[in-house]
């Protein structure tokens, strides 16, 4: 019984980390710090997911109440942080700079068309960028932390069979705390690299699915600054259109 006893104690993870070679506890503490790293990218992640989603579904609910995008745009403010509003707020300027001289002739509309084209996909490009940050950290450590793991193991390993050869001892209970502590070495890897990689593979995803709202928000509103183009001049004594706004009702998506 007391020799059970010790043997459970030896195998204990803290008796594991405390008697173990400094390589492997160099490992160990390099996995265990990549594993916090990837941790908190993955929390800030979440959360940044969710609140993109969330301001994005709270755009469109009110785009669909009907309620003119040139009165979302001032609502939204001149430099509004969330992506679909800054793309509108970016459409309504060009337009206004275009519209500002008066009708617009075919080869002016295409000229704006195609600026508003590359505006909204610089914005798409950022926000793509913006999404994607972190996930590097996540790809490395899900694809390194088990090799690492591994050379620990591999060392440890090793040297469990020095210290055999040097005390002429293969008894189990003799080799097993060594052979522990490779193995250790081994399972930090892979608990920080499962993480890693089901949540780089879930945030890739997210944020595919979130760039593609965007660029379709993008085509949204490219269709209504043609269907805007298309529509004759209101009369000189009619009130002045808003943006996407004909006399009767506003245009919306």
């Amino acid at each position: 019984m007391p020799a059970t006893a010790t043997a459970a104690e030896a195998l204990n993870v803290i008796n594991l980390f405390m008697n173990a070679d400094w390589v492997i506890k160099g490992v160990i503490v390099g996995l265990a710090l990549a594993s916090l790293w990837s941790w908190a990218v993955i929390i800030d992640r979440a959360a940044r997911f969710i609140t993109l989603n969330r301001q994005a579904n709270a755009f469109e609910a009110a785009l669909s109440s009907g309620r003119s995008l040139e009165d979302l745009a001032q609502q939204a403010g001149p430099n509004p942080r969330q992506p679909l509003p800054r793309m509108l707020v970016a459409a309504i300027r060009d337009w206004r700079e275009a519209r500002s001289g008066g009708a617009l002739t075919d080869a002016q509309a295409g000229l704006l068309i195609a600026r508003i084209d590359r505006t909204l996909d610089a914005i798409i490009a950022r926000e793509g960028q913006s999404a994607e940050e972190g996930l590097g950290v996540l790809s490395v450590v899900a694809t390194s932390s088990p090799f690492i793991g591994l050379f620990g193991t591999v060392y440890g390993i090793m040297h469990a069979f020095g210290e055999i050869a040097a005390q002429g001892n293969t008894n189990l209970t003799t080799v097993a705390p060594a052979i522990a502590e490779a193995l250790f070495a081994t399972g930090i890897g892979l608990a920080a690299a499962i993480p890693a990689y089901i949540a780089y593979n879930k945030f890739s995803i997210d944020a595919g699915k979130f760039t593609g709202r965007l660029e379709t928000f993008a085509d949204d509103l490219q269709a209504a600054i043609a269907r805007r183009l298309g529509e004759p001049s209101p009369p000189p004594a009619a009130p002045t259109a808003g943006f996407y706004q004909t006399q009767t009702r506003p245009e919306t998506f």
